[in-house]
């Protein structure tokens, strides 16, 4: 039923895509973040978990959220493999990598003062032993039902997090026993950052981490692709503007990102976080950027059953306003190693998705968001 809400949401979704560029072809693009990274413990360390942290389950990415396993990537190729749109391609979703993760036996050795990672298909061969995940991430390159993009070095704000450790904060102590720096919480003084915020600070910037950690991930990315990333999604979406210039030396001509850009805390004197209105299309220093304006995330969602219509409306509105339908899904909605229940529910309506889509608009065309920055760069 179409409410209020509902309808104030459609006009702020119409002023966002009334703005910037226009593109008159129905391009189709799923941008999905946290591929690579950890999250939730292990499957086999959760009752545990459970037991530091009982209200884990109010987190979805605590409930749901890990690395995927080859059952996870297969069941998705599966469903992704059975559509084709009008010029032939499958519908294709931009995996947002994070390169790396934290070392713990050897972050703990230096007493948290030293900061050390491991690329994230050695996670994947410690988290999956007998699965040779990373094939089936090949696999789904060479289908063209996936494609990698730059989400990050890593998913923790490695100061912050060796700084609560350094200082033996209680629950980071604990989170750190069992491989995660996620809690429930999420968040600890005294700088209140969100520990999957890479790039937010309070107080001075920490420039030459950030820059490092830019340098260091977009490097990973190409050793481990054989290609540079086009474009980058920020974790969390939260960054400063200096960064897109260091971006942009390292190959980076597009900016991923919801209708708003999170500025960092340490940005503004009081340390009240600012968000500053984005539009589809290029900017003054020559960075183009890709909004979101359709969302799939029916893991998050307090009506799930309601994933596909809302998204099929926020389609209609971004056709509507000859604006590419940027749908942003994360990882958690296609994950099953933990809860097997929240995989098969979730392609189910993901598969139902992709029905609707063609039945409505069959001259709708698939493409990941490098694709789609080449194509608005060609005209």
């Amino acid at each position: 039923m179409f409410g209020v809400s509902d309808l104030i949401e459609n006009i702020k979704l119409s002023y966002s895509n009334f703005l910037g560029s226009k593109i008159r072809r129905k391009i189709v693009v799923i941008e999905s973040d946290d591929w690579g990274t950890i999250r939730s413990v292990q499957k086999s360390k959760i009752q545990s978990y459970a037991k530091e942290f009982p209200n884990f389950h109010s987190q979805p990415y605590l409930k749901y959220d890990t690395l995927a396993g080859a059952e996870d990537l297969e069941a998705l190729w599966n469903v992704l493999t059975s559509f084709k749109d009008v010029s032939g391609k499958h519908p294709v979703i931009t995996f947002n990598t994070v390169l790396a993760n934290p070392k713990f036996e050897e972050i703990e050795m230096s007493n948290f003062f030293e900061y050390k990672y491991e690329i994230f298909t050695e996670t994947l061969e410690r988290f999956y032993p007998n699965e040779n995940v990373f094939r089936y991430w090949k696999e789904g390159i060479d289908a063209g039902v996936m494609f990698p993009q730059f989400h990050g070095r890593e998913h923790v704000n490695v100061p912050v997090w060796l700084h609560l450790l350094q200082n033996n904060n209680t629950e980071m102590i604990k989170a750190f026993e069992y491989g995660t720096w996620s809690t429930p919480k999420g968040a600890y003084p005294p700088t209140d950052v969100k520990l999957q915020a890479s790039l937010d600070f309070i107080g001075k910037q920490p420039v030459e981490y950030q820059n490092l950690f830019l340098k260091e991930g977009l490097s990973i990315f190409e050793d481990v692709f054989g290609f540079k990333s086009k474009t980058w999604i920020p974790n969390n979406f939260i960054c400063s503007n200096d960064l897109f210039s260091e971006a942009k030396n390292q190959g980076v001509i597009g900016m991923q990102g919801m209708r708003y850009h999170a500025h960092p805390k340490g940005m503004t004197k009081n340390g009240n976080r600012v968000f500053t209105k984005r539009k589809f299309g290029v900017d003054s220093s020559g960075m183009f950027h890709l909004v979101r304006n359709c969302v799939f995330e029916p893991s998050q969602s307090k009506q799930p059953s309601n994933a596909v219509g809302k998204c099929l409306n926020q389609m209609a509105n971004a056709f509507f306003w000859n604006k590419p339908a940027i749908i942003t899904s994360h990882r958690l909605n296609f994950i099953g190693a933990i809860d097997n229940q929240n995989r098969t529910e979730n392609l189910t309506r993901l598969n139902e998705l992709f029905i609707a889509i063609l039945k409505k608009w069959p001259d709708v065309v698939f493409m990941d968001s490098a694709s789609l920055l080449q194509e608005c760069n060609s005209h």
